[in-house]
């Protein structure tokens, strides 16, 4: 790069800093507390750009390089709105830096493919991930292997070993990580944990969570139709490790979520989302059995309506759990204690206590604070002082922990956990079967033929 770090802080207020070495610092790869940031991204389409905006904000960060298998897409009709993929975030950030930085601008590049990216971008950082699910475990793995901070979206990964596998090197490779489940820096999921650790609705065994989410397909099967691939769009790249098949609109850019070769499904959108302060403030680890009923799937695509339901043992004095998942418009059953007049949102988890219950909207409660139930409870509760250290916010608290500082609340051994456990209930619901889970060594113990989605095969030429 030809603009030095000290240039790119700006000037004399750049100049009163002290410029640590790296290597002072101890963690590997981690930037000086005084260093702009170097990050690139791989996945410009519209999380993508949202993520761009967010490091925005930030002035010891800029965005270096990017790289998406996708010049540019129309995405009015969903709901990120607007246009997205590599060409106009590539000039939204030029113009941003640009606006910034003026003459001392040094530019951003742009890759088709990410793998390209990581081999010539010498001055690189960290690594942002906004790709679609089955890309997530290989950018991931590749970026760290380089010693490279990564933050990526939910789910963590694509499958249930790939969640292991990516927490593993995360730890081995002593870097800064963090998954997108946004509400878990939040306000909301701090107060959960600590109402319940204070005893506020007594012990816990039954945990709903559900979500309103998308309709991914209403297709069984591959389109018939092969439509040719739009100019811009290098469709090898954009498979990645997922076997070939024809180019069709209803993979790309959006829709991918609704078949299994490339996303999750409803879950996998939201269930690291709406799932996780159960297994914070319960202390979950892994799940006895898993068992799914569904509204109709197929091989290819996955269900628009599901029930999951987990079974977790006795962790020390507290007593079992059974977590159940709902989604696609299926919600839980109404607690006792809640009034008739009342609603159940669009997202949102309950807590079911021998005392009464506890409710908090989507997102881990990033849209909301906790309410307990019934409000006479609420009314006369006096909530415990706070335990729990607090956020600066999920990208600022993943900036400074590539910066040396503690770690991300979302790092991978958070967020790979979590991951292992919502897409076991995919598993669950594509065996047909109730798993009896073995969570140490990843083994369904009543079912081998749940390993072809424990462990996907990749087409010829892709290995984590």
């Amino acid at each position: 790069m030809s603009i030095t770090r000290r240039d790119f802080m700006g000037g004399a207020a750049a100049a009163a800093w002290t410029i640590v070495p790296r290597h002072v610092l101890g963690a590997a790869g981690a930037a000086a507390p005084s260093d702009a940031l170097n990050v690139a991204i791989v996945g410009t389409g519209g999380r993508g750009k949202n993520l761009a905006e967010e490091l925005f904000r930030f002035s010891d960060v800029q965005i270096i390089a990017i790289a998406d298998p996708n010049e540019e897409s129309d995405y009015r009709p969903f709901y990120y709105g607007g246009t997205s993929g590599r060409l106009p975030v590539l000039k939204l950030i030029k113009d941003h830096y640009g606006r910034k930085l003026g003459d001392k601008y040094a530019g951003c590049r742009d890759y088709i493919d990410y793998r390209k990216l990581l081999e010539r971008e010498k001055e690189l950082d960290a690594v942002v991930i906004a790709a679609p699910d089955h890309i997530h475990a290989f950018a991931s793995m590749a970026a760290m292997s380089l010693k490279k901070h990564v933050y990526c979206e939910k789910p963590l990964t694509h499958s249930v070993y790939e969640a292991r596998k990516v927490a593993e090197t995360a730890r081995a490779m002593k870097v800064a990580t963090q998954m997108g489940n946004q509400g878990h820096s939040a306000e909301g999921i701090r107060q959960i944990c600590e109402w319940i650790w204070d005893g506020a609705i007594g012990a816990v065994r039954e945990v709903y969570s559900w979500s309103d989410s998308e309709v991914w397909t209403r297709l069984m099967g591959r389109p018939e139709e092969t439509p040719p691939v739009p100019k811009g769009l290098d469709w090898d790249v954009w498979l990645g490790p997922a076997e070939p098949r024809p180019y069709h609109p209803t993979y790309t850019p959006f829709n991918w979520r609704g078949w299994w070769d490339f996303g999750t499904g409803s879950i996998g959108d939201m269930g690291c989302h709406n799932m996780d302060p159960a297994f914070w403030a319960l202390k979950l680890g892994h799940p006895a059995t898993i068992e799914s009923s569904s509204m109709p799937y197929s091989k290819e695509t996955t269900a628009n309506g599901n029930i999951v339901r987990y079974e977790f043992p006795a962790r020390g004095d507290l007593p079992p759990v059974r977590l159940t998942w709902f989604d696609g418009g299926i919600r839980p059953p109404r607690p006792q204690w809640m009034d008739p007049s009342e609603q159940l949102g669009a997202n949102g988890i309950i807590f079911i206590g021998e005392k009464g219950a506890l409710m908090a909207p989507g997102w881990a409660g990033m849209d909301g604070g906790p309410r307990l139930l019934p409000r006479s409870l609420m009314e006369s509760y006096k909530r415990p002082a706070p335990t729990l250290p607090r956020s600066n916010g999920w990208m600022r608290d993943w900036v400074d922990a590539c910066k040396g500082g503690r770690a991300a609340s979302s790092n991978f051994d958070v967020g790979g956990h979590l991951t292992e456990v919502v897409l076991l209930g995919n598993v669950a619901l594509r065996t047909g079967k109730k798993i009896l889970w073995d969570g140490v060594n990843l083994k369904a113990l009543n079912a081998p033929e749940a390993e072809q989605y424990i462990n996907p095969p990749y087409r010829k030429g892709w290995s984590l």
